[in-house]
């Protein structure tokens, strides 16, 4: 009910509608409070508002609370700059970054006429895998970061495989499969 009295207060009814709207106030009472009651509040809510009770300026602090100001102001201009200081001093001195292992990556696919792999560790970006000869095999030597890493393998552009030496696998947001590979940081 609330939502048709809305409609004809922001006039968004149609001429066949408002004739509805008109029928429903004069034979539901309830009806015809509530929607009285809104198109008051809305009255309300568009009035400009009362200024005459504010002051013409505002009030000028005097006395203690001016001194007080004058000598809290050096102080926060300290703690700026000591603030400024600390993040400066945080930014120069950064967490090194993970650890990057060189990894080989090789999957069997003879009838494959383009394989790529896109994982975590590329931006899920597709670089292109190199055929070893013609022996079916695909290679691609990549750095990857330490730690938990996902990927798949993208055949002929299209088809996604995960690698099928890794039994831990995931699925992705996007219906298909990821590979799990914990990268150790070597010594």
């Amino acid at each position: 009910m609330d939502y048709l009295a809305s409609m004809y207060i922001d006039n968004e009814l149609d001429l066949d509608e408002k004739v509805r709207f008109v029928d429903k106030v004069h034979s539901d009472l309830p009806f015809y409070r509530d929607t009285r009651a809104l198109v008051l509040q809305e009255k309300l809510l568009r009035m400009p508002p009362d200024t005459s009770m504010l002051p013409a300026r505002p009030p000028v602090a005097v006395g203690a609370s001016q001194w007080f100001r004058k000598m809290l102001r050096p102080m926060i201009y300290a703690a700026t700059g000591f603030a400024a200081a600390g993040l400066l001093l945080f930014n120069l001195v950064k967490a090194p970054a993970p650890a990057q292992c060189y990894n080989r990556f090789v999957i069997y696919e003879p009838a494959a006429h383009q394989v790529e792999l896109a994982g975590s560790f590329t931006g899920w970006q597709r670089t292109p895998m190199e055929p070893i000869g013609n022996s079916g095999y695909w290679e691609i030597h990549l750095h990857v970061p330490s730690g938990e890493q996902r990927f798949a393998y993208i055949l002929d552009g299209s088809r996604q495989i995960t690698d099928p030496t890794l039994p831990v696998r995931e699925m992705d947001d996007f219906g298909g499969e990821n590979s799990i590979l914990n990268v150790k940081e070597r010594v």
